[in-house]
């Protein structure tokens, strides 16, 4: 590891592709990388104006929900920098609806971009990792919804679930050359916070749930990223790292007085 200030993991020469690297999440993920010596392919259905802080970084536009495209991005990838090292399935989300009236199509579409596209992605990737002498690390971003019910989410928290169990899967059927793991992601303050979690007094209770007092940064998960798919964790497969600020107070659990 290198760096000065604070240790950091080294990606020098390696190559990482990360979906949904637009904003929130997947951005701090891309920057992170590229802060640590790695070239970054990244994807988005829409791209942002914004410049990323650093160099190295290449954006396509593509929806991950197609396997024709993200196929042929996958094989653009290789060829332009010589192989792929790293994949971070971070694309995913889904609006908050009522169960019972949640259309099919609907939760078709969350399915897909949550559980079908990773899953498929990874299965493209595998080959490329196989051609690199070192092989190759995945990383899935899941989320709490994995562990616990989601009211009004019903088809995401599934999906995630289901995601989490194919990163087990996976890292059995392809270890020892290419690692499979993922992160259970607790909630994370993004410029879309305002939308997810509400206005301020909502937010506020929300916090008083989490252990840690707070949401996380985008950063923090990023973080994770970088530890879960760097060579220095090369005996951690079809682990869930969770990073959720300990979790949530039990409802049925007095909440101490402040």
């Amino acid at each position: 590891m290198v760096g000065s200030g604070r240790t950091r993991f080294d990606f020098s020469g390696q190559t990482v592709v990360v979906t949904g690297g637009s904003r929130g999440i997947g951005r701090q993920i891309c920057e992170a990388f590229a802060e640590a010596g790695a070239r970054v392919e990244t994807c988005s259905r829409k791209l942002v104006d914004e410049p990323y802080r650093h160099a190295g970084i290449r954006a396509t536009a593509l929806d991950v929900r197609d396997p024709e495209a993200t196929r042929a991005w996958l094989a653009d990838c290789a060829k332009a920098s010589g192989g792929i090292d790293v994949l971070v399935n971070n694309a995913g989300g889904a609006p908050s609806v009522a169960s019972a009236e949640a259309s099919p199509k609907l939760t078709q579409k969350i399915l897909e971009l949550n559980l079908l596209a990773p899953l498929v992605l990874s299965q493209q990737v595998h080959a490329h990792m196989l051609a690199r002498e070192t092989g190759g690390s995945i990383v899935n971003i899941v989320s709490i919804s994995s562990l616990r019910p989601t009211p009004k989410g019903t088809a995401y928290g599934a999906a995630k679930a289901g995601l989490m169990n194919a990163t087990t899967s996976l890292a059995v059927e392809w270890g020892p050359k290419v690692r499979v793991n993922c992160i259970v992601a607790g909630l994370v303050a993004t410029e879309l916070t305002g939308d997810h979690f509400g206005d301020a007094g909502s937010q506020a209770e929300i916090l008083r749930a989490i252990p840690a007092g707070r949401f996380a940064r985008a950063e923090e998960i990023a973080q994770a990223c970088l530890y879960l798919a760097a060579r220095d964790s090369s005996y951690v497969s079809g682990a869930a790292l969770e990073v959720h600020g300990g979790g949530e107070w039990p409802p049925t659990v007095p909440h101490p007085v402040e």
